[in-house]
């Protein structure tokens, strides 16, 4: 476990895509009520369960990618008696009951924000969150971040152009640009995102960002998502 800012925290998972090692970044928010909020779910044992209990009351599960249904039952069985949280269509595609992850809880006040990137398909739906009291964004697929520090697999799956972007880089993944269906639309969630007051990005598979925001405009401009005078 990582402790990332004052009630901020990571969990890294190996997760294996198109046959490279990459892996799952698990994010742990606490609120100020004292509850937790498990951001993706992942293969937790009997030791993360009481790890993550010793931060706090687990009280929310969430996913807030359609794709991101590979560890749904794990996840839900680890922690079975909190709501789990997602986009729409998700339940369907994972077997796993969930709500709505859109409006979020009432609890979650002004520490926690969710903004949906609107015009993709149905299989790619993601949300963005931002915890305002520690200035981060946390997103899904939206980028990937590749270091020098990284496994091989990962610096080949980066390389490769899998990713989309140079080794040791924040870049837009392929299959993220496939997804999207409305590039208006999926522009405008963009901008209304790069309008939030945060400084460092935490990645659904990758390293912290803690330049994220500059790099993360720079990563979209270079899909095409934004022209060079956005963010």
């Amino acid at each position: 476990m990582n402790a990332v800012a004052e009630n901020l925290w990571t969990m890294q998972y190996p997760l294996t895509m198109l046959g490279a090692h990459i892996n799952r970044t698990v994010t742990l928010i606490k609120l100020r009520s004292g509850e937790l909020v498990i951001h993706s779910t992942a293969p937790f044992s009997p030791e993360d369960v009481a790890a993550i209990g010793a931060l706090g009351q687990p009280a929310y599960l969430v996913e807030a990618l359609n794709a991101h249904d590979t560890f749904a039952k794990e996840g839900l069985a680890a922690f079975p008696n909190i709501p789990y949280l997602a986009p729409a269509g998700f339940s369907e595609a994972a077997g796993v009951p969930t709500q709505p992850l859109d409006p979020p809880p009432a609890a979650w006040g002004d520490e926690l924000a969710v903004l949906e990137l609107a015009g993709k398909s149905e299989a790619t739906r993601e949300y963005v969150m931002l915890h305002r009291p520690s200035r981060t964004l946390i997103v899904a697929d939206l980028v990937f971040h590749v270091t020098a520090e990284a496994g091989l697999g990962q610096r080949i799956f980066a390389t490769a152009g899998l990713i989309g972007g140079q080794d040791h880089d924040t870049a837009v993944p392929r299959v993220e640009k496939l997804g999207v269906k409305d590039q208006s639309a999926f522009g405008r969630s963009l901008e209304t995102m790069l309008q939030w007051d945060f400084e460092r990005v935490i990645v659904g598979h990758g390293d912290v960002v803690e330049t994220g925001k500059v790099a993360l405009t720079e990563a979209l401009i270079e899909a095409g998502f934004l022209s060079t005078q956005a963010g």
